[in-house]
């Protein structure tokens, strides 16, 4: 009877075991398959030939690029110059459109950001004035009129193609800038942030995502065309912010104009 015990006692105890080094074989694989689905080491050097503009060019120095662009769109509006082969009267669809007293002017700004982009450990907010810039050269600004002022009266005053130039004839995109969407779709690449993250338009995989299905930063980790592995980047959508949140989710790099 005491051999008969144990002989049924065995088995229970083998099943025991293998349970638990089952278990823990099991942790140690989904640990390691979290790991590799975290890859954020990002490269946007194939990206960087969709960029052509006027005045646009753009240099690889170690593992950085320099932007300089002239910021002059590629598209027509009433705030070129009336002798400017780019003039036409606005022929947009707000009906409380007005003109602002501002000309387009030719710039000269320079980014300088990382190749090599990553998450900042210290977010940064974005400033007034130039914080990206888009494949035809010119740049994006954020969601503010003025320091914490809505675009809600502003936006009356963007061209045909969603921009406007500021006092000093800078002009820039503050929402979707419909040109490039129309020209190369909703779900295309239109440009990086300081920080080195491309912005893409407001469709992915054939749905318009919407702030909900961004972070604070107007942002997500996913697929695109240009990064099938996968790689963080922002949203245009058409409400506040529009383009980006709450900072940069990445350390931006030197902006001068």
């Amino acid at each position: 009877m005491k051999n008969l015990k144990i002989l049924l006692i065995l088995p229970l105890l083998t099943t025991v075991i293998f349970i638990a080094c089952s278990n823990g074989d099991d942790s140690v694989i989904i640990e390691e398959e979290n790991e590799q689905s975290v890859d954020t080491d990002y490269d946007i050097s194939a990206i960087l030939s969709k960029f052509e503009g006027t005045g646009l060019s753009y240099e690889v120095n170690g593992n950085t690029v320099i932007f300089t662009t002239q910021d002059l769109p590629n598209h027509t509006s009433p705030y070129w110059p009336t002798n400017n082969p780019l003039y036409a009267a606005y022929n947009g669809t707000n009906s409380n459109w007005n003109i602002n007293p501002n000309t387009i002017s030719e710039q000269n700004i320079v980014f300088t950001m990382s190749l090599n982009p990553a998450e900042a450990s210290n977010k940064q907010a974005t400033g007034l004035g130039p914080i990206g810039i888009s494949r035809n050269g010119v740049v994006f600004f954020n969601q503010y009129a003025g320091p914490d002022q809505p675009l809600t009266n502003e936006i009356n005053s963007f061209d045909q193609w969603l921009g406007h130039p500021q006092r000093t004839g800078q002009y820039h995109y503050h929402i979707e800038p419909t040109y490039l969407t129309q020209q190369f779709g909703d779900d295309a690449f239109l440009g990086l942030l300081a920080d080195g993250f491309p912005v893409y338009g407001p469709v992915e995989n054939g749905e318009t995502i919407t702030n909900g299905d961004l972070d604070d930063y107007h942002g997500h980790t996913s697929a695109t065309v240009d990064f099938p592995d996968g790689i963080y980047h922002y949203h245009i959508t058409s409400e506040d912010p529009y383009l980006n949140g709450s900072g940069y989710f990445g350390t931006p790099g030197n902006i001068s104009n």
